[in-house]
This record gives C-alpha cells, sequence and structure tokens, in this order.
C-alpha cells in the first residue's frame, strides 16, 4: 500500500483546513512531515476537532474565506505549494435548504477561486478537488454508481457540489489539457470519526445523546448510505495525490467508499453504534419532515481498486469502534493528539 512519507518537506495548500476532514487530514500530513498551509474560516463547530486537538500548533494557518480571491492568493502564493487539496464547502444538505446562495456562492466559486490561483502558479504539481457523493443524479437504484454517471445532485449542497465537479473537467480541459498539473476529483462516500461535531450528522448525534444519556434521535433509519471512517478517504486522497504526481496519466475522477458491505442502513448503523457505546444506549424513530434526501445511495469503487491496487483498511465494525474509543477519550478528558496519532498508526499499519 501507498507510504506517506512521499509527503516528507513537500508542500501542501489545503483549504478547508480547520473542519472535521481536514483537521485530520492535517494531522496525518504534519506526522508524515509535510509543510502544510491551510486556508479556511474558522471552525465551524464549537467544540472543533481543531481546537481540541491542537492541529493549529501543526500547520501555518491562514483564516479567510475560500469565497475571497485576493487573500487567498496572497496566502496562496506566499505558501508556494506543490500540492493542493481542496476540502473548503459548505457540506451540510439541510443548510443548503436554508441557504442556498452562500451554498452555491462557497461550493462553486470557491472551487473557481482555488482553480485560478493553481492556473495563474507555476509552483504546482498536484491538485485534487474533494466532492462528494451525492453529485450523481440520484436514481434510487441498488447498485453503486460509476464515475461515468450522470452528474445533478437535486438539493443545493448536492448539486453546488455536482457544479464544483463541472468546473473543475472544464478547468481541467482548458487550462491543464499539457498534463503539467494532474487534475483529480474525488468522491467520497458518509464519513465518521472522531471529533465530528457537525449539526444533522447521525454519528455527532448518536455522541450527543450518549454522552446526556438519552434515546438517539434517528430521522430516516432506513436510508442506505456507503459509511466509512474519515481516515479512509483522506489516506486515499493523499495517495491520488501522490501518485499522480509522479504520473499524470492516473489523474482523473474517482469514487472513495467502502465496500458493499459496509453500505448499511442509518438504523444499522446506530445499532452499532449503540452495541459498541454501552450503556444501554437506545434510538428512536422519530421522523421531523424534513426536506428532501436520497434514500439510496451506493458508490462502485472498481475504478479506484483497479487503478491503484487500493481497498478498504477499516469496516464499519472497525469504524464505529474507533468513533467511540475516540469520543470517550474526548469526554473523560484524555490525551486527543495521542489518542489520533495512535489511530492514524493503526490506520496506516493494517
Amino acid at each position: 500500500m501507498f507510504d506517506l512519507s512521499f509527503y516528507k518537506g513537500k508542500r501542501v495548500f489545503i483549504t478547508g483546513h480547520t473542519g472535521f476532514k481536514g483537521s485530520w487530514l492535517c494531522k496525518m500530513l504534519a506526522n508524515a512531515g509535510a509543510l502544510v498551509t491551510g486556508y479556511s474560516l474558522e471552525p465551524p463547530t464549537n467544540p472543533s476537532l481543531y481546537d481540541i486537538a491542537g492541529v493549529e500548533n501543526d500547520v501555518v494557518s491562514i483564516i479567510g474565506d475560500i469565497r475571497d480571491y485576493d487573500k487567498l492568493k496572497t496566502a496562496f502564493d506566499k505558501a508556494q505549494p506543490e500540492v493542493v487539496l481542496h476540502l473548503a464547502a459548505q457540506p451540510i444538505v439541510r443548510d443548503g435548504y436554508k441557504d442556498p446562495k452562500y451554498t452555491y456562492e462557497t461550493n462553486v466559486m470557491g472551487t473557481v477561486n482555488i482553480l485560478e490561483c493553481v492556473r495563474n502558479s507555476d509552483c504546482v504539481k498536484s491538485f485534487l478537488n474533494v466532492t462528494t457523493d451525492k453529485v450523481y443524479k440520484n436514481r434510487e437504484w441498488e447498485w453503486g454508481y460509476r464515475e461515468n454517471e450522470e452528474l445533478d445532485g437535486f438539493d443545493p449542497y448536492s448539486n453546488s457540489k455536482s457544479c464544483s465537479e463541472l468546473v473543475t473537467h472544464s478547468y481541467k480541459q482548458s487550462f491543464f489539457a499539457d498534463g503539467n498539473v494532474p487534475i483529480s476529483t474525488a468522491r467520497a462516500g458518509n464519513v465518521i470519526g472522531g471529533g465530528d461535531f457537525a449539526n444533522d450528522r447521525i454519528i455527532p448525534d448518536c455522541v450527543r445523546a450518549a454522552m446526556m444519556k438519552e434515546n438517539i434521535i434517528v430521522r430516516n433509519p432506513h436510508s442506505t448510505r456507503p459509511f466509512q471512517h474519515v481516515l479512509e478517504p483522506l489516506y486515499a486522497y493523499l495517495m491520488i495525490v501522490a501518485k499522480q504526481y509522479e504520473d499524470a496519466g492516473l489523474a482523473g475522477y474517482y469514487n472513495v467508499g467502502p465496500d458493499d458491505a459496509d453500505c448499511l442502513r442509518t438504523g444499522a448503523l446506530v445499532d452499532l453504534f449503540a452495541n459498541e457505546w454501552g450503556e444501554g444506549l437506545k434510538w428512536i424513530n422519530k421522523s421531523d419532515g424534513g426536506p428532501h434526501e436520497a434514500s439510496f445511495l451506493k458508490l462502485d469503487c472498481s475504478k479506484l481498486k483497479k487503478t491503484f491496487d487500493w481497498k478498504p483498511k477499516w469496516n464499519i465494525e472497525k469504524a464505529i469502534e474507533k468513533t467511540v474509543e475516540w469520543s470517550k477519550c474526548y469526554i473523560s478528558g484524555g490525551d486527543i493528539r495521542e489518542c489520533m496519532d495512535r489511530q492514524i498508526e493503526e490506520f496506516l499499519g493494517e
């Protein structure tokens, strides 16, 4: 499997570094010896993994809005990155309904802005735009979507990420066709793991209920999603970026998700969580009549597996185990940095 030592001494620019995935990504890269510059808004939640884990100590952190091209370009030019990973986004489906304008401005024009930085530089050797499994036109079928399926997300969040994909495709064809800067996108499934404090996500809801010793409220127990531990897609992102850095012919559009056995109903996921947590934790089905969300979503990851000889490391049971382990460490006032380092080391050693 791919060795993260590739990143030792590499200058890496991450947008969205203060978020849940961004914080884990910064920790992985810092541990590998990368020189990381992050550009993002303040952490999106309080508490936040970024603050709890002291990620600011591991990176050069620039607090700024991805919609502010001038500030972004100033930070970018100062960092002179060899590698760019674009994670900055408005990532919540329900928030997209509440503020579609902001969602499109961030997810579409934010992508344009970071690609403009790359286009107007001569330092970048590899770029990855992180999107989502929700970019596909959802037909509620029971097999996984492939990378050549139609892009047309239903709701403002999903659709804005579809647009982000199309922006990337256009820039790739229009300005990077010579292959000097390999450009890829990665469409990841639903991630879980320690340190996610977001609203309207099932595992954070589970942790909050467990801490309060209350029943877990599950809105859509029968919806099926490709759940995976956060380290799975982050490792895949870093692998794609490194491999295309060395061979531009590997650049493309990749699904990143679990094996079919780990695409399960939300209710089944909460059962696993409750069993792992213990303490008699239970859940109840309580729909709140919220906006439309897809009921069935699965990814076909054959392309990623065949191209890079990749496969998931942790199944869903292990992912839940590690999420609960982190959460109980946090609740008990344990050493979060040590916990994260240990989980990253264990994951990479699999």
